[in-house]
């Protein structure tokens, strides 16, 4: 009999490939349904639901049930309607800003999501999106509002979620946004078993003289890198390829030296850098810009913030890729160019910053857990990026 929904059905009769001899094999009071398995029949005295169709509705409210008090603790005062309404309501009281900007962002954890579930592991893919979220915005300037998700499925399963979506709830706390919303799907032929969609979105606020990019810019200023911690939420598919297909491993394998296996490796979660990086934008108008290194890396991600007439020079000598970037490249044999693309080769967030303070700024990063480095100069151009 075949599973609808994951719960075996009695009245289910499995008749793969004969349905034009329905009537002929005396089934005549029996409705045919169309599965991913073929053709099922339903006696016409029983009646079908959306569980059997493989949407449980009340396994998703007890989910959300379950995870309701992890949510509303990331409400600030402004939240005047959260999670259960047809729409959040957020009070815009800006009163310290003299022209308040609102920044929004979205965006996704991609194919990490099926990493997490060859391990098994969905802990830290909340976290992964709201950080990514968070550190988009802070390119602007910005401070976070509020957020919001998707969480797309084949079957929802409630611990699962739970852990998704309490990951994002203490990733909002750490920067003081407030979750007040999101959808979640569960879409049987969509998605494959056991894998998800993770899709997040959000609203953040910077006053407009403090705005990023500021044009202020000038040849001879500072490049900072801070470091990442792994792939974060970019690369995947390419990583997978090089490790599982090429390279025939499997994420249960070790990482040498560094005593936790590749799996555990690639889900290490996105940082967040707000905590360390807002506080100096408010504090001086000498950093001039800041790139979060997402898909497209050092190549693509600075230019997005460089006036037309510069370019940025990095010296990749300044710190050493991780070793999950050497294996990916090596097993791959992945030429160095395209590995500068499509990952983040060891550094998640890029700041331009007046040369002067360029090692106060250093300094304080560190202090606050980062680590970071002067890797490069603003040098004259045409608004692209050199590695050498």
């Amino acid at each position: 009999m075949p599973r609808c929904g994951g719960r075996k059905r009695p009245w289910f009769i499995d008749v793969y490939g004969l349905l034009p001899r329905v009537k002929t094999l005396g089934f005549a009071n029996l409705t045919p349904l169309r599965s991913s398995q073929g053709y099922a029949f339903l006696m016409a005295d029983q009646q079908l639901t959306y569980r059997d169709a493989g949407v449980d509705i009340d396994e998703a409210q007890r989910a959300l049930r379950a995870v309701m008090g992890s949510v509303k603790a990331t409400y600030s005062e402004n939240v005047v309607g959260g999670v259960g309404g047809f729409g959040a309501l957020f009070r815009a009281s800006f009163g310290e800003m003299e022209q308040p900007l609102l920044v929004s962002s979205i965006d996704g954890v991609g194919t990490k999501t099926k990493v997490a579930a060859m391990v098994g592991d969905y802990t830290n893919l909340g976290r992964d999106i709201v950080n990514h979220c968070v550190n988009d915005i802070l390119c602007q300037g910005a401070r976070p509002l509020f957020f919001l998700d998707y969480f797309g499925c084949s079957r929802l399963q409630g611990l699962m979620f739970e852990e998704v979506v309490k990951g994002m709830a203490e990733a909002c706390q750490e920067v003081g946004a407030s979750l007040i919303g999101g959808e979640t799907a569960e879409m049987p032929g969509v998605y494959n078993e056991d894998e998800i969609d993770l899709v997040g979105s959000i609203v953040g606020i910077v006053d407009q003289e403090k705005k990023l990019p500021r044009g202020k810019m000038q040849v001879g200023d500072a490049v900072i890198g801070i470091a990442s911690n792994g792939l974060h939420t970019n690369g995947y598919t390419l990583a997978r390829r090089a490790l599982f297909e090429v390279g025939g491993l499997s994420v249960r394998d070790p990482m040498p030296s560094l005593g936790r296996t590749i799996g555990a490796e690639m889900l290490r979660p996105h940082r967040c850098y707000f905590n360390a990086v807002y506080p100096i934008l408010q504090d001086t108008e000498q950093v001039y810009a800041v790139a979060h290194i997402t898909g497209g890396g050092l190549y693509d991600n600075i230019p997005r913030v460089l006036p037309s007439d510069v370019r940025v020079v990095i010296e990749k000598r300044s710190w050493t890729p991780l070793p999950i970037f050497q294996m990916i490249q090596g097993l791959g044999n992945i030429p160095e160019p395209e590995m500068y693309r499509a990952f983040n080769m060891g550094i998640g967030l890029v700041m331009i910053v007046d040369r002067f303070i360029a090692s106060a700024v250093v300094q304080r990063l560190n202090d606050a857990g980062e680590s970071a480095a002067i890797i490069g100069e603003v040098q004259p151009g045409s608004n692209e990026v050199q590695i050498l």
